[in-house]
């Protein structure tokens, strides 16, 4: 409750500033089109997370940029695929938005090829959101005090060293392949119904490692129960600025994020995808906005259109021959 009590304080700024915008009655047709009735805001997975949290910021921006109500559905269901089918079926013009995690964009394609939607034939691109480092961390108990001994450790002892995840076909069970096939560990996949039970297992000494997302690892790090290892992001990450990336740490090839970003039903017309994207600019870019994201282990980061939609298609590039080499298959 607190938690929801600071973000509405933090947007209140950022509301504020968009209410001083141009009459809209002034503006575009795109703009005039967006104001001309209320907002859906689709997040297919439940209140609380990182995909409900950034769907409020968006709702709260357009409702005081456009004078509409914006709404968050929390249409949950079938790994996200219950909301994201709604969308796709809604009417294109920029009223029904989806926001969603990368790995329904980018992994789920290739791993559930009987899902009910293409990305490129049913959506337009609109623009990312956010994104949070991926973090490698294992129980203090674990001795390996750096991904060189980790390796070592599981190569000394197979099958010794196992990785949480919140579930298989997860773009962290995934991170967790790729960093085995480009470091040579010894390591096994152990598959959770979400992120909250894996990690309570790494945290209990269960399961010795977890390749988890920034704000969900952080706060334990930061208390000392778990122990840091490396980011698999290309740079360091600004809440653990001692902590190496994987590629310093001489693994290279696994410069992997977790990101978020927004879609429209297919049709939409160009100049309103285009608007969208350049609100979704000025929502997020606000330091109310930026500062509660920081907090929560998560940054802004915007890509939108052609360049979203290419980032979009060249992940899917990396995560499809990693999903059939290693013949994972949903479950």
């Amino acid at each position: 409750m607190q938690r929801h009590t600071f973000l509405r304080q933090a947007l209140a700024g950022a509301a504020c500033a968009l209410l001083l915008a141009p009459a809209l009655a002034q503006g575009s047709d795109a703009e005039r089109q967006l104001a001309s009735q209320a907002f859906s805001i689709v997040a297919p997975f439940p209140p609380g997370g990182p995909v409900d949290t950034l769907s409020r910021i968006l709702a709260t921006g357009l409702t005081a940029r456009y004078r509409q109500p914006a709404v968050v559905d929390n249409r949950t269901g079938a790994s996200g695929n219950i909301g994201i089918e709604l969308v796709k079926r809604a009417a294109p013009t920029g009223h029904t938005l989806l926001v969603v995690p990368q790995g329904n964009l980018t992994i789920n394609p290739t791993l559930m090829p009987r899902l009910g939607y293409t990305v490129d034939g049913d959506f337009a691109p609109v623009s990312s959101l956010a994104k949070a480092a991926n973090v490698i961390a294992v129980n203090p108990a674990v001795p390996a005090k750096t991904i060189a001994e980790l390796v070592a450790l599981s190569k000394a002892k197979p099958d010794s060293i196992s990785y949480a995840s919140p579930g298989v076909g997860s773009s962290l069970h995934l991170a967790g392949e790729l960093f085995r096939q480009q470091s040579g560990a010894d390591i096994l996949h152990v598959a959770y119904k979400g992120t909250g039970p894996g990690l309570n297992d790494v945290l209990g000494g269960t399961v010795p490692m977890i390749i988890g997302n920034m704000p969900s690892v952080l706060p334990h790090i930061q208390s000392g129960k778990l122990r840091a290892l490396a980011v698999t992001d290309p740079a360091r990450a600004t809440e653990l600025p001692d902590v190496p990336t994987l590629a310093e740490a001489g693994v290279q090839g696994v410069a992997l994020s977790s990101w978020y970003g927004v879609m429209a039903p297919k049709g939409t017309p160009a100049p309103v995808v285009e608007q969208l994207a350049r609100d979704i600019a000025q929502i997020f870019s606000e330091p109310a906005v930026k500062a509660q994201l920081q907090k929560q282990g998560m940054g802004v980061w915007l890509t939108s259109g052609a360049a979203f939609g290419e980032l979009i298609r060249k992940e899917t590039a990396v995560w499809a021959p990693i999903i059939k080499a290693r013949k994972i298959e949903a479950q």
